[in-house]
């Protein structure tokens, strides 16, 4: 069981509820591991939000790929963090992401790779999915995770104009899967560094 001094953030956009239930799914996990966990939409930040994400050992980044990237309400978020960037005021907090198309490939990866990168310029550390591909072989099925075989994050099919209940079962899990990953790794990043404090401190005396 992660401690509950673990604090993981989940920032997300959401057109159509699609994506909601994959971040829902990802925070409800890292809840469920432990962790000190909020879910926050990108369009409806106050500042104990920013406050909690200033906070936080870990974020989560997730939205939906539209045109090959996350859609314009992401972007806007990201816009409002230059003064953090600035600071480094985010440097060495963990990060991941997850999204979801139409298309089972849908350039999926572009959003990923958006996310890892706004990420890295903020000085945080990537934490990739971790799975091998699900249903690449013969005895493999669409109900495996990672069913769409990405390894930068999260990825889920959701089809046009189906409703929430449209969102695979296997990526549901899949983005779970993730959200318990991040707060493992956030467990050991916690501990590490209280171990690390302790050591430098002991030096010291």
């Amino acid at each position: 069981m992660a401690s509950p001094d673990v604090r993981i953030a989940v920032v997300y956009y959401s057109g159509s509820g699609h994506t909601a239930v994959l971040a829902e799914a990802v925070e409800r996990a890292a809840a469920e591991a432990g962790a000190e966990t909020r879910l926050f939409r990108v369009d409806g930040l106050a500042q104990e939000s920013w406050d909690f994400l200033d906070s936080a050992h870990a974020i989560v980044f997730g939205a939906p790929t539209y045109m090959g990237t996350a859609p314009a309400a992401f972007h806007a978020f990201a816009e409002l963090t230059p003064g953090r960037w600035l600071q480094q005021s985010w440097k060495d907090k963990l990060a991941a992401g997850f999204t979801n198309a139409a298309c089972k490939a849908g350039d999926k990866s572009s959003t990923l790779d958006y996310f890892a990168t706004f990420a890295a310029q903020h000085g945080m550390n990537w934490i990739n999915l971790g799975l091998l591909p699900g249903w690449s072989s013969v005895t493999g099925s669409e109900d495996d995770l990672n069913r769409l075989g990405y390894f930068n994050g999260a990825a889920a099919q959701s089809p046009s104009g189906a409703g929430v209940e449209g969102v695979h079962r296997a990526d549901v899990a899949t983005a779970a899967h993730l959200g318990r990953r991040v707060a493992e790794l956030a467990r050991v990043f916690v501990a590490g560094r209280a171990a690390l404090d302790e050591e430098l401190v002991g030096a010291s005396a």
